[in-house]
């Protein structure tokens, strides 16, 4: 396994980023972080080791903000061009692996959005803990625009994610004739579990890997 430290080169800032490859690498997956934490947080990094271990490779990188050190999101234009530039890095250091695209929370969102501006050669989607709408907030405002994706979509969420609630995430999973929803038990927003009433032995990050695996094999 191989892990890369590289740079997302913009116009008036340089992000840093990391590509963690393992030597049987299928494809590889741009993983955009949340709005709270950077690319180095433990679980971007518990989630980019897990992917690994399936096969698959991640590139991680700060959006402009995170890079910066402010608290308050980048606006959606430039969080989506970030993500452009992330996707041409991948493309440019693994240009023998498919190109998947995703990220976790406000990531993944940005993702999908990303996924509007052009043709970006990626193969699918794969959504972190989509955030649906604001804690105590529910509605599907923000995937307003999903149905216009003409890519598979897999969808890894919590049983206990407050920023998607389980009734409107299955029905809106369930319109969209490309995507697949995952549901992982007692897992919240951040795959944090309750381990006393987990039916599932396995590590709730090995888990996503293997679901991301078979979508991935699926999808190439």
């Amino acid at each position: 396994m191989r892990r890369t430290a590289l740079r997302v080169k913009e116009p008036d800032t340089t992000l840093s980023a990391e590509l963690l490859r393992p030597d049987d690498a299928v494809a590889v997956l741009v993983l955009a972080h949340g709005a709270g934490a950077d690319f180095q947080h433990a679980n971007m990094v518990a989630i980019s080791e897990a992917f690994a271990a399936q096969q698959i490779a991640t590139l991680r990188f700060n959006f402009p903000f995170m890079q910066q050190g402010r608290r308050r999101v980048d606006p959606q234009a430039r969080s989506v061009a970030s993500i452009i530039t992330a996707v041409a890095v991948a493309a440019e250091a693994a240009p023998d692996l498919p190109l998947f695209l995703g990220g976790h929370s406000y990531g993944g969102r940005m993702a999908s959005h990303a996924i509007g501006s052009g043709e970006l050669g990626v193969r699918g989607l794969i959504f972190c803990s989509f955030p649906l709408h604001p804690p105590k907030k529910p509605g599907v405002e923000r995937a307003a625009h999903l149905p216009e994706i003409d890519l598979p979509m897999l969808f890894l969420s919590g049983t206990r994610d407050a920023l998607a609630e389980g009734e409107l995430l299955e029905d809106l999973v369930a319109s969209l004739p490309l995507a697949r929803l995952h549901r992982l038990d007692t897992a919240d927003h951040s795959y944090k579990i309750l381990k006393r009433t987990r039916q599932s032995q396995q590590d709730v990050f090995a888990e996503m890997a293997e679901v991301a695996a078979g979508f991935v094999a699926a999808t190439i």
